[in-house]
């Protein structure tokens, strides 16, 4: 860790974001309140004491904001063991879902409603075109995550999919397996998508859910907007597949470094001061070389906004045979197909207990003092009151 934290940012500039750009959306305020206040007595905490030693210390609460990078580690450690019991015997894909950048501006302004008709689209792609008997006739499964920044912290929504190499046949009596190097042809995928989300696009801006704000007003007319949209069916649309992970096991380590990442981590961040905050990135369109940018706080706080979520969004999504109905039904009959029904039952039985999670991550037991080495610190005495607003996250 290069000890540069992200509350710092916000200790330098939040207040001239504000004075900058006015009052913000109720959220906004969460997210800054719980960053600056994560691990700190601003949301109070308990002593705990050595058992052996007598040594006490304050341990302050984290605030399990998902805006907040302090947070997610143990949260994704949960999730991945979850999800190992879910795990088919069979290659994997991951699959990117991108919409034109000319659609960013109507996301900005209607996040839940075009990351909706984001999720919706990806979903009923890959959902239609597997039940499809001339690509796989079969039902799969898949998790969707949503990302909605790029290396710079700029607007880029998009959305990962992890999915198996095949699905269940109609019946439920056998494993159908992919027939190419991919479930369907890319052509028809990217067509069908981008079908699916300028479809929904339209519906949604005549049935009014789209609101058009600021620069968006000129799309009122209706002339305008038309053009608008048969300009971005022509669009090359990206859709990006990644080569089946080298084992089951590797899909779920890999999906979890995307579905609790938040825009920046702190790793990133080389530098932080009154007047600027510097962090790496990867330039994709220079090779994907690793490159410095610099920004004014202010600007820096601006970027890092445009990615918060709205109340209770959920930004992780299963479906098909992973959803939830699905994983009830469905789920077993894939494994039982596989025979590994038994492996999946032993592994859901006894989930490690927290502080062994987190040895496995940090190479120490958060419960040994560490004055002597050898006692257990014991939780005491509360430390002032909680915080109401801990900005509790979904997925």
């Amino acid at each position: 860790m290069n000890g540069y934290r992200l509350s710092s940012v916000f200790d330098h500039g939040f207040e001239r974001y504000l004075d900058h750009y006015g009052p913000q959306p109720p959220e906004q305020y969460r997210v800054a309140h719980c960053i600056t206040g994560c691990r700190t007595s601003m949301l109070g905490g308990h002593m705990h004491t050595c058992d052996q030693c007598g040594e006490s210390v304050p341990v302050y609460n984290s605030c399990l904001n998902r805006h907040c990078p302090h947070c997610q580690t143990m949260a994704r450690q949960r999730w991945i063991d979850a999800r190992m019991a879910e795990l088919l015997p069979v290659p994997y894909f991951h699959a990117v879902f991108t919409i034109p950048h000319e659609l960013n501006p109507f996301a900005l302004r209607n996040k839940k409603a075009m990351y909706a008709i984001l999720f919706r689209s990806v979903k009923e792609t890959l959902l239609t075109l597997a039940d499809n008997s001339k690509w796989l006739g079969a039902s799969v499964g898949l998790i969707a995550v949503l990302h909605t920044w790029g290396q710079n912290l700029m607007d880029h929504p998009h959305i990962h999919c992890i999915l198996p190499a095949g699905g269940l046949s109609r019946d439920g009596t056998r494993w159908v397996p992919c027939k190419g190097q991919f479930l369907f042809p890319f052509p028809v995928m990217k067509k069908l998508f981008a079908g699916k989300v300028l479809d929904y696009f339209r519906k949604a801006v005549r049935e009014g859910e789209l609101l058009m704000h600021g620069n968006l007003a000129a799309y009122e007319d209706r002339a305008v907007f038309e053009k608008f949209v048969s300009g971005l069916y022509r669009k090359k649309w990206v859709v990006f597949v990644k080569q089946p992970f080298a084992g089951p096991a590797s899909v779920v380590e890999y999906l979890g470094n995307y579905t609790h990442r938040t825009a920046i981590s702190e790793r990133r961040i080389t530098g932080i001061s009154a007047e600027a905050v510097s962090f790496r990135y990867k330039d994709y369109r220079d090779d994907a070389r690793q490159k410095e940018m610099t920004l004014d706080p202010v600007e820096f706080i601006r970027r890092f906004m445009l990615h918060v979520l709205p109340k209770g969004f959920m930004r992780i999504r299963h479906y098909g045979f992973l959803s939830g109905r699905g994983r009830a039904k469905k789920l077993p009959l894939c494994a039982e197909l596989f025979s590994s029904l038994r492996e999946r039952k032993k592994s859901k039985a006894e989930p490690k207990p927290w502080h062994e999670r987190y040895r496995e991550l940090y190479g120490r037991d958060p419960r040994i003092c560490k004055k002597c080495g050898q006692g257990i610190m014991m939780k005491g005495a509360r430390i002032g009151p909680l915080c109401a607003m801990t900005g509790r996250g979904t997925t």
